[in-house]
């Protein structure tokens, strides 16, 4: 079997494995690539996944119900048994039985929090919109941007996940940013798994989580989408 390889330093040896639990744990549910080796090797860390000959575009309905698939798959608790990377990122998944809780603890606040060490200052968002939102625990992929799925010859394929259990539709809004999805794939979605009312208003705060992250990985040419971004959820709860 073809291997694709990833290395990095050291260092990046828990997130490789932080990978390969997340690729695991979707595995049953959605088709994404297969880990056949990890570790550390010369002095680098690694980890060799399936080779998968994808293309960018593909059956973008399959796709959506596959994600729909996914997120009926339920936890009781709002986390996950490990920490693990957004990106480059550490991301804390320590369990809760609060979803707003856990939005602004584990996701907001270490965000905002690096960003102020970084020099940006920020006003933490209201979460009134999550006043009333008592969703069920969902498996997430939890970095489901435009880049990390594809398409086989078989049908979509996702990677590179940030797996927790949350709201589905932190998912499903990531989805929205940096390009989205075309249209089949959201009519799929909600066809196979109807959103909730007020889905339009909260992709907002939960965008704002990977717009903050880019903002501290990237630096401040994220900054005018972050603030643009905090000002209409301030606009929606006035």
């Amino acid at each position: 079997m073809q291997g694709f390889l990833k290395e990095g330093a050291p260092a990046r040896a828990d997130a490789f494995a932080a990978e390969a639990e997340g690729l695991e744990a979707l595995r049953p549910h959605v088709r994404v690539p297969q880990v056949l080796e990890r570790g550390i090797r010369n002095g680098r860390a690694f980890i060799l996944l399936e080779h998968l000959d994808l293309k960018r575009s593909g059956d973008y309905a399959a796709l959506g119900r596959m994600l729909a698939a996914l997120h009926r798959q339920t936890g009781l608790r709002f986390g996950w048994t490990r920490d693990n990377y957004i990106g480059l990122a550490p991301q804390q998944n320590g369990w809760c039985d609060d979803w707003t809780r856990f939005w602004r603890e584990r996701r907001m606040l270490p965000q905002i929090e690096l960003a102020e060490r970084n020099g940006f200052q920020l006003t933490e968002p209201s979460y009134r919109l999550l006043e009333n939102r008592r969703p069920q625990p969902s498996l997430l992929h939890g970095d489901l941007w435009s880049g990390n799925a594809g398409f086989t010859a078989d049908g979509p394929v996702v990677f590179d996940p940030a797996v927790y259990y949350g709201d589905r539709e932190a998912d499903l809004a990531m989805t929205e940013l940096f390009g989205g999805f075309p249209r089949e794939f959201y009519r799929a979605y909600d066809e196979a798994f109807p959103l909730d009312a007020g889905y339009e208003k909260r992709k907002h705060l939960y965008n704002l989580y990977h717009l903050l992250n880019h903002l501290n990985l990237f630096g401040g040419g994220y900054l005018g989408q972050v603030k643009a971004t905090l000002g209409r959820l301030q606009g929606l709860v006035d």
